[in-house]
């Protein structure tokens, strides 16, 4: 296994890695928040929290295994050279196996709290279904050979798909209601940051081994960054700029003459001119 060329490019690296750890943790609070002290989940997909479930599960089979398995690190090795460096980090496993605890969190909300008429589609259960029953399959294919490196890299391939395809009903969700209320703007806040530092990370790693098998090999972890970022930008745009939040051009309270009717009615008018 290779080293460090530079301590403050490891420095570097570390601390990229724990901000986009603390960025994307974070992340999920405000909207767990906001449905406790809203009692209800109406503006959130559910599509959104079932599919991010079967996401980050599949992402933290990956980081767990390659970050733990000395047998699969010997088969990435031996795939990718031995002088690489594994591409997953101590963050990776602690940002995965947090997301799965709060986003099962998320879920337990959605079944206690006002939920109007949301519930969970047939096209969300039909894709979780289809994903599983496929990591079932190919984990019956590698089991005669022992490839647990491809196997790995099947669930990284899950959470790129479960990425992609997550926040489709979230932004649809937005999209026919024209309006964003429900949804807490802070967890793409700080998810966009999360993305931007897990990517200089990959990046800095990749400056000091004069490699970028850093990024190819782990195109699950570069592709979440590229992915989520995109995504965040859209949900930011749809918050601020084509569906701000109605609530601001409401005033909270109308003053007494503003209460009053413009025209008032013929009789009261009369009554005036006597």
């Amino acid at each position: 296994m290779a080293s460090w060329n530079s301590i403050p490019l490891e420095v570097a690296y570390q601390v990229l890695g724990w901000t986009a750890f603390v960025s994307w943790s974070f992340s999920f609070y405000p909207q767990v928040i906001l449905n406790f002290r809203r009692k209800s989940v109406v503006g959130l997909s559910i599509d959104f929290v079932v599919l991010n479930l079967t996401k980050h599960s599949s992402y933290l089979i990956y980081n767990a295994t390659l970050y733990f398995s000395s047998v699969v690190q010997k088969q990435y090795f031996e795939k990718y050279g031995q002088g690489q460096m594994i591409p997953v980090a101590a963050n990776d496993v602690a940002f995965s196996a947090h997301a799965v605890l709060l986003t099962s969190i998320t879920l337990f909300q959605i079944a206690i709290y006002e939920r109007g008429s949301q519930k969970v589609s047939k096209i969300a259960i039909g894709i979780v279904l289809a994903v599983w029953v496929g990591a079932a399959v190919c984990f019956f294919v590698a089991l005669p050979t022992h490839s647990w490196l491809w196997l790995i890299n099947i669930f990284s391939l899950i959470q790129v798909f479960m990425t992609v395809i997550k926040y489709t009903p979230q932004a649809f969700m937005n999209f026919m209601r024209k309006s964003t209320d429900g949804l807490s703007i802070g967890y793409f806040s700080l998810d966009f940051s999360g993305g931007v530092t897990n990517y200089a990370q990959m990046a800095v790693q990749s400056i000091d081994q004069d490699s970028w098998v850093n990024f190819y090999g782990n195109v699950g972890k570069m592709l979440l960054s590229v992915i989520s970022v995109s995504f965040d930008i859209l949900f930011m745009c749809q918050r601020f700029l084509l569906y701000p939040s109605a609530k601001a051009l409401i005033p909270p309270k109308l003053s007494k003459e503003s209460s009053e009717p413009l025209l008032q009615s013929s009789d009261h008018a009369v009554h005036e001119n006597v």
